[in-house]
């Protein structure tokens, strides 16, 4: 390879942190940021999940998971419950702030989806087709 701009890690890694950085933008007014938006949208499809479920769900380490539900506990978005046949299970619920700010969420990433796509030709809506097929590809 002669180019770095040829690689396709450096090509996918520079247009996924310009998304990330359009999601960010999108998200900020709200109090979220593109993480604890996934957590919150897994957490609105099916409430009541373990820490382990949705870093399995959305493919982030624990660590990390708990972190961001500790963030969105800390902000009122959030709350833990002990799972009720085994009281060492933590689950995850939403709170009903988390609940009324979904709906402007989930409008601000469908925008975003929009705007990205409009900007993509149907060659290149192939390849992010194909991509999202990679990325789902568990390891």
């Amino acid at each position: 390879m002669d180019r770095i701009e040829d690689c396709i890690s450096f090509i996918v890694g520079k247009a996924a942190q310009q998304v990330a950085r359009r999601a960010r933008d999108r998200l900020e007014p709200h109090g979220v940021t593109p993480t604890q938006y996934a957590v919150l949208k897994v957490l609105s499809d099916a409430d009541g999940q373990t820490g382990a479920e949705l870093g399995a769900r959305l493919s982030i380490d624990s660590a990390t998971t708990t972190g961001v539900a500790d963030r969105l506990a800390a902000s009122g978005l959030l709350e833990r419950r002990p799972d009720p046949q085994d009281r060492r299970l933590q689950r995850l619920f939403l709170t009903a702030e988390a609940r009324a700010r979904q709906p402007a969420l989930d409008r601000e990433m469908d925008q975003l989806n929009r705007e990205i796509e409009s900007e993509l030709d149907a060659d290149a809506r192939s390849v992010w087709s194909r991509l999202r097929q990679l990325g789902a590809r568990k390891v």
